[in-house]
């Protein structure tokens, strides 16, 4: 597996629809992509999800994940509870590419039902092609993890 291209998604029932969406798009741009679940529209335990994809990034199995519920919030809160896991709840470009830029998140999490398939693949690709600045924000993270 290229930790590069690889990337781990899941989702729960809320935001089913768009992770399939999501899934598509990055699989057409070369990626390759692990559907950690939900598998349908029947409700679900979104910490059942969160926890299977925040969990393949903290331990190195993957280097970046995406999440999706129906707002993000609680995917964003479950994640952020895994050592080395910087998830980053975003609905518009500006903090996608902020959110690479100086915090280095691993994990990108998407509101269902607060962004469309359109902003949603400009989110995803913007997170994805935008690179950590390193500096004096590698200093902030390290003392996040310390």
């Amino acid at each position: 597996m290229d930790k590069t291209t690889s990337i781990i998604i899941g989702s729960d029932h809320a935001a089913y629809e768009l992770k399939e969406k999501i899934k598509a798009y990055l699989s057409d741009k070369g990626y390759s992509v692990e559907d950690a679940g939900t598998h349908n529209e029947a409700s679900v335990n979104y910490v059942v999800f969160g926890k299977k994809v925040a969990g393949a990034v903290s331990s190195g199995q993957y280097s970046k994940g995406i999440l999706l519920c129906g707002t993000g919030l609680g995917m964003s809160m479950v994640a952020n509870r895994f050592p080395h896991v910087r998830a980053a709840l975003c609905s518009d470009v500006f903090s996608a590419r902020m959110s690479r830029i100086h915090n280095d998140a691993n994990v990108l999490v998407l509101g269902g039902r607060i962004v469309g398939d359109v902003l949603a693949f400009a989110l995803v690709q913007t997170w994805l092609d935008t690179a950590f600045e390193g500096g004096r924000h590698l200093e902030r993270i390290q003392s996040i993890d310390n």
